[in-house]
């Protein structure tokens, strides 16, 4: 599978998901609107995200997609002795983790939750103890879509996120009695069928040779490469579990409108983003395997403004429509007007790092490619420190606006640090032409906006200010004169900014059948 066509999979499968996502946070604002039943759900996660976080479970594949694709290349056998020493360790490790966390939740929900009352402070203790289980089984998942992604299979780890997202939804409907209870009884389920079963199915089709061994001599290697992982947790880990903690001390509900506006950020994040990092990392390891510089360099330097130039406009023009959006999506049931206005303005601030989330993406993967674990650990630890009294004192002043400001300053200084590191070390030419292309997008996109946000006001005159019909016609019309603008402004004075678009267009048409 090409890096296009990897790259376009990846994409819809992280949309897709993150349709679903939408759906079961729509499920959620719904019946329980923005209140405290909904903010205790949300924070039950902080607990097994961060052991996941802290057993580098969401990079694990990126340490051992490298190595165990150089030891299939030298020894079959010898590569999966390795691959059977790696699964029944995290198996171990992660079943102390999640016991211990099960028998300590009720202080624990106390440290997580310092703004919740006794009563909601016992509850979140149960949705722990209900949850944290699910991390046995992604942990071992994420050791067998490492195998999938070396033979560059994407389809499975593109479902993998729809069946898991599924039965949240479903527990949450069969359960709708017992509060939000339902959907953390899906999170476990999700866990087991979509990020265990699923991907053990599709290893074991294509032949999996899973022994009993527990050594091989690059097992300390493996450790040594996610320790940087496992010690540094940067803010793009933690940024979800601080708007969680600080949120609940910036009053009731504002753990579940940061919550929902992240929701809507982390679209543009993910297909755009997300997708782009994790579909170009097994070429740009193949390419630093190989020593191939100037191939890595040229790689590296198309995904990055390929990326940049997709999630510049598309966040700019929702930042302009965040208010409109958010009213479509959530505003419905216990979710009120006012609770759209207020999460509308959350989601325009994050929008605002949208672009760089995408530049952490790709450069942060562009380290691993090259085997070095430390250096994005080691920075975004230094980022998510220097964020951390933003994050205190917005959330004491400013509320939930103060929580969603540090975690676009965290991730500022992340990206940042990272591109620096990256020009000092490796030189400029996989960054070369980004800003220049960056400026030439911004310079079309605000008069976009403007276009955009003329349109919306003209709407807004025939229909109802909170009306949900004028939302959508807000979003729709906004959506086209921002693109008309943009386009044409692309055309007339910057063709080269139209080149994704055309490229995509290109490869769609040529796989169309005649």
């Amino acid at each position: 599978m090409s890096l296009g066509l990897a790259a376009m999979v990846m994409a819809g499968s992280v949309f897709l998901s993150r349709f679903m996502g939408l759906i079961r946070d729509k499920v959620i604002s719904y019946y329980h609107g923005a209140g405290g039943e909904a903010d205790i759900y949300f924070t039950s996660f902080v607990v097994p995200d961060f052991i996941n976080y802290l057993l580098a479970g969401g990079y694990f594949s990126i340490t051992l997609i490298p190595m165990l694709a150089g030891c299939f290349a030298r020894d079959e056998d010898s590569a999966w002795r390795l691959f059977s020493a790696v699964f029944w360790w995290v198996i171990i490790i992660s079943l102390v983790f999640t016991s211990l966390a099960a028998l300590l939740a009720d202080p624990l929900a106390q440290l997580i939750g310092p703004g919740y009352t006794p009563e909601l402070q016992t509850r979140l203790a149960f949705f722990l103890r209900i949850i944290l289980p699910a991390q046995v089984f992604f942990l071992p998942g994420a050791c067998l879509t490492a195998i999938l992604y070396i033979r560059r299979q994407f389809m499975i780890p593109a479902l993998t996120p729809l069946v898991y997202n599924g039965a949240i939804i479903l527990g949450g409907l069969f359960l709708a009695d017992k509060g939000m209870e339902g959907l953390c009884w899906g999170v476990l389920a999700g866990a087991f069928l979509g990020s265990f079963v699923l991907p053990l199915w599709a290893v074991w089709r294509g032949g999996l040779r899973l022994g009993l061994h527990f050594r091989h001599s690059l097992l300390p290697r493996l450790v040594l490469l996610a320790l940087p992982l496992m010690l540094g947790q940067s803010l793009v880990a933690l940024d979800e579990q601080f708007a969680r903690i600080f949120g609940s001390i910036s009053g009731e509900g504002a753990v579940s409108l940061l919550n929902y506006a992240r929701r809507i950020m982390q679209v543009p994040v993910g297909v755009v983003a997300q997708a782009a990092g994790v579909a170009s990392y097994p070429f740009l390891a193949a390419l630093a395997a190989s020593g191939e510089r100037d191939k890595f360099d040229s790689s590296l330097n198309q995904a990055l403004i390929n990326t940049v130039l997709v999630a510049l406009p598309l966040s700019l023009w929702m930042l302009v429509s965040a208010e409109p959006i958010m009213r479509l999506i959530f505003q419905q049931g216990h979710f009120t007007a006012g609770a759209a206005s207020q999460s509308g303005v959350l989601l325009a601030i994050m929008l605002v790092g949208v672009s760089v989330w995408a530049v952490q993406q790709v450069v942060g993967r562009a380290f691993y490619a090259h085997q070095d674990t430390f250096t994005p650990a080691l920075a975004g630890t230094g980022a998510t420190l220097a964020a951390l009294p933003v994050y205190w004192f917005g959330a004491k002043i400013f509320g939930a606006a103060g929580v969603a400001v540090a975690g676009l300053w965290g991730v500022l200084l992340y990206a940042g640090a990272l591109c620096l590191i990256w020009r000092k070390r490796f030189g400029g030419n996989a960054l070369s032409g980004l800003g220049a292309r960056a400026g030439g997008s911004l310079m079309a996109c605000l008069p976009a906006c403007a276009a955009a946000y003329a349109a919306m006001s003209g709407v807004g005159r025939f229909w109802p200010e909170l009306s949900l019909w004028g939302a959508a016609c807000k979003i729709g019309t906004g959506g086209l004169a921002f693109a008309l603008v943009y386009l044409l402004l692309c055309l007339a004075f910057a063709p080269a900014l139209c080149a994704p678009l055309r490229a995509f267009a290109t490869r769609a048409r040529k796989r169309l059948p005649m």
